[in-house]
C-alpha cells in the first residue's frame, strides 16, 4: 500500500496498536489526553459530487467511506487523499447487491476477487467498513478470513455494527487487526431535530466513556448540522481525532454499540 505524509503516521499508530495487543498492554499514543475524543466517518460517498465536496470541506479529520460501485469513487478518493483525509472502502455486504458485494454463499476466491476489485476502485484506502452487512457480518468463517486478508494488506477494519449478531469486531481482535467499532449512527432518522439530538448523545457518550466513534451519511440535515457543530467541539472540550489515533486510543477494544444497531446500512 502506498503511504506518504499522514499515511505514514497512520501506519505507525496501527503498528503500535497491534503490538500492544500482542503484549497484552495498552497501546502507546503520541501524547496523553484527558479530553474526551471523537472520531467521525461519513458513509455512502462517491454518488453525488456536490455532497462529497461538502464532506471534503468539513474542517477536521473526517474519514470518507466511499462506495466502490459509484461513478465518482476514484475521483473522490484522489481528492480526499490530496486533502489529507482518511480514505476508507465502504465495502458492500449482504443484503447489499452489486458486483462487489459479499454474500454468505460465495467461495473465498470470489470474496478475494471482489475485495481486490473494490480496493482498486477506491485508491488510497487505508481501511474499510461494511456497507449494510447484516446478513454477512455474522458469518464467523468469512469474517475471520477477511481480517486475515486485511492484516496481510496492512489495512484497518471498522465494524459498522449493522447487526446485533455481528462477529466482525471479535474476529478482528482475534487476528490482532487494528480495528474499531461504531458507537452511534447520527441519522437513522434524518430529520434535523433527530440528527442534532444524536450528535448531542454522541458528545455525552464521549464524556462518559472517554471516546466515541460516529458514523453519519451525506444527508442535507447531517451535513448542515456538522458544518455548524464541528467547529464548536474544541470549545466544548472535545478532541476530534482521526481513525488511526482512535485505534491507538482504544487499543482495539470493542466498545458497546449505542443507537439503532439493527438498521441496515
Amino acid at each position: 500500500m502506498r503511504m506518504a505524509g499522514w499515511a505514514a503516521g497512520l501506519a505507525l499508530l496501527l503498528t503500535l496498536a497491534s503490538q500492544a495487543l500482542y503484549a497484552g498492554e495498552p497501546a502507546a499514543t503520541p501524547e496523553h489526553s484527558a479530553r474526551p475524543r471523537l472520531t467521525l466517518i461519513i458513509d455512502d460517498l462517491g454518488q453525488n459530487p456536490a455532497r462529497d465536496r461538502r464532506v471534503l470541506q468539513l474542517p477536521g479529520p473526517v474519514a470518507l467511506a466511499i462506495l466502490p460501485d459509484t461513478r465518482h469513487a476514484a475521483d473522490l478518493a484522489e481528492q480526499a487523499h490530496r486533502a489529507g483525509k482518511t480514505v476508507m472502502l465502504h465495502m458492500p455486504m449482504a443484503p447489499a447487491q452489486g458486483r462487489f458485494a459479499w454474500h454468505p454463499q460465495l467461495p473465498h476466491d470470489e470474496l478475494a476477487r471482489r475485495l481486490d476489485a473494490a480496493l482498486a476502485a477506491v485508491p488510497h484506502a487505508s481501511g474499510l467498513n461494511n456497507h449494510m452487512g447484516s446478513a454477512m457480518t455474522d458469518q464467523a468463517q468469512a469474517m475471520g478470513w477477511l481480517m486475515g486478508e486485511l492484516q496481510r494488506r496492512h489495512l484497518f477494519f471498522l465494524d459498522s455494527r449493522t447487526s446485533p449478531r455481528t462477529v466482525a469486531a471479535a474476529s478482528a481482535q482475534r487476528t490482532a487487526l487494528a480495528s474499531l467499532s461504531r458507537d452511534i449512527f447520527l441519522d437513522d432518522d434524518p430529520s434535523a431535530n433527530a440528527v442534532a439530538e444524536r450528535f448531542q448523545a454522541a458528545i455525552a457518550l464521549a464524556r462518559k466513556q472517554g471516546s466515541v466513534v460516529i458514523i453519519g451519511h451525506p444527508h442535507e440535515s447531517t451535513l448542515a448540522m456538522l458544518e455548524r457543530e464541528l467547529p464548536r467541539l474544541s470549545a466544548q472540550g472535545i478532541e476530534w481525532i482521526d481513525v488511526g489515533q482512535m485505534i491507538a486510543t482504544r487499543s482495539n477494544r470493542a466498545m458497546a454499540a449505542h443507537g439503532r444497531g439493527g438498521v441496515y446500512r
